[in-house]
């Protein structure tokens, strides 16, 4: 006989109702891939009377998400609320206190608590799920805990910002300036209610901090990311790269060092032949890097609807198959707190100038970069109106302190004009 695995549903905003449409539309299918007749007993969201082009008349409807999570009718609370504290919080807090199985998108709520909800799952037999809140509809996380569990994972890189992607993309495409991408971002509504999530990089750097933790078998440390948005990319900075055969992106990296986990969301150069070089519009890459497999790139949509609520129903369905699992891939009490790595490897790095354009100006540069220890690769110089003479230099490997240092003394050459760009140079 099937057995019966039933769903309480909190949030039904674009990915739960993707979650309802799949279940309604794909029982037959669920129950043979899982032997479980997977239902809806209850759902939960701001307003019962929004249309949502779904019917939702069958299930019962509770106010209060946490008293949702509570209910003796749900085996399985579906956090799709979003927001790293209030509700979503405190349901996932009852449902897990209460020893039911979670599954969420909520990559906000993991990066900042993910250790003690960890704990708290472990605590009461519970388990802890979380696919879709990485990358959309790329399976990461079942990669990083099941496919690559034998590997020593040593690198884990990628663009996990679609909106992020698709404002350089499209900069470099139409010419763009970084606000015209940006407004057109927004009018299309691929921007979250606060753009600064985005283009600031957080809501990436979210998801570089649960995927470190999970490669690298560490407590989740979201303050330990360096954190630089795109903003201050132009135009002529993504022209000027790709003169030099190079794509530049919103590049997550987060590797172990000598020095402790190394995590960083970043403006980079990437080769425009590489696989993230040649990624466009909003899609995701997630590059996975181990000591036994290699390389492996997953590339996929990372948002949206149909992708989002498919990895949702990924996690549930392998709980419905009895697949139980750490929260993070090994018990949450083996996790260690790695000391932060805030000084990345040596490096090439990418630095555009406005320079006076007068005798010794660029000699002045070259004598500060070389009293920094910081040899110069490649140097160029652009046709210019006016006074100020914009200047390209590519660099040979240095450490980051030291081209900071550097950066700190330019303004006293007297020959800087505004703010220097500097961009790490990413080996992928």
């Amino acid at each position: 006989m099937t057995k019966s695995l039933r769903l309480g549903i909190a949030g039904l905003g674009t990915v739960g109702v993707g979650v309802v449409k799949i279940i309604q539309r794909q029982a037959q299918l669920l129950s043979a891939r899982t032997g479980c007749a997977i239902t809806i007993s209850a759902v939960s969201a701001r307003s019962r009377d929004k249309d949502r082009g779904v019917n939702l008349t069958r299930y019962a409807w509770e106010d209060d998400p946490v008293a949702l999570a509570k209910r003796h009718d749900v085996d399985i609370f579906v956090e799709l609320m979003g927001g790293s504290d209030g509700p979503a919080k405190n349901a996932t807090e009852a449902a897990l206190a209460a020893g039911k199985d979670v599954v969420t998108a909520n990559k906000a709520l993991l990066a900042l608590h993910g250790q003690a909800l960890a704990e708290l799952a472990e605590k009461n037999g519970a388990c802890l799920r979380y696919e879709a809140a990485v990358a959309g509809g790329i399976p990461v996380i079942k990669a990083l805990t099941e496919g690559l569990a034998g590997n020593v994972i040593t690198r884990v890189m990628g663009v996990m910002n679609g909106s992020c992607n698709y404002i350089l993309t499209r900069m470099e495409n139409a010419g763009l300036t970084y606000q015209q991408a940006f407004d057109e971002a927004d009018g299309l509504g691929y921007l979250e209610a606060d753009p600064e999530l985005d283009v600031g990089g957080i809501d990436a750097a979210h998801k570089l901090a649960i995927l470190a933790a999970l490669a690298f078998g560490t407590r989740v440390n979201f303050d330990a990311v360096a954190l630089e948005g795109i903003g201050a990319i132009t135009i002529e900075d993504i022209n000027r790269a790709g003169d030099m055969g190079y794509k530049i992106k919103l590049l997550g990296v987060a590797q172990m060092t000598g020095r402790g986990l190394e995590q960083r969301m970043s403006p980079c150069l990437v080769p425009a032949t590489s696989p993230l070089g040649q990624l466009e519009g909003g899609t995701n890459m997630v590059v996975l890097e181990g000591d036994a497999v290699g390389q492996i790139v997953l590339r996929g949509a990372g948002a949206g609807e149909g992708p989002t609520a498919s990895a949702v129903m990924a996690d549930v369905c392998d709980l419905a198959r009895g697949l139980r699992l750490p929260t993070f891939g090994q018990s949450a009490d083996t996790l260690m707190a790695a000391p932060p790595a805030s000084a990345a490897g040596p490096a090439r790095y990418y630095l555009r100038l406005m320079l006076l354009d007068k005798p010794g100006a660029l000699a002045k540069v070259a004598t500060v970069l070389g009293n920094n220890g910081i040899s110069i690769d490649r140097m160029r110089q652009y046709d210019h109106p006016g006074d100020d003479a914009p200047v390209l230099i590519v660099t040979h490997k240095t450490a980051r302190p030291s081209l900071d240092a550097a950066l700190a003394d330019l303004p006293a050459t007297g020959v800087l004009h505004g703010d220097p760009v500097a961009l790490r140079i990413e080996d992928v």
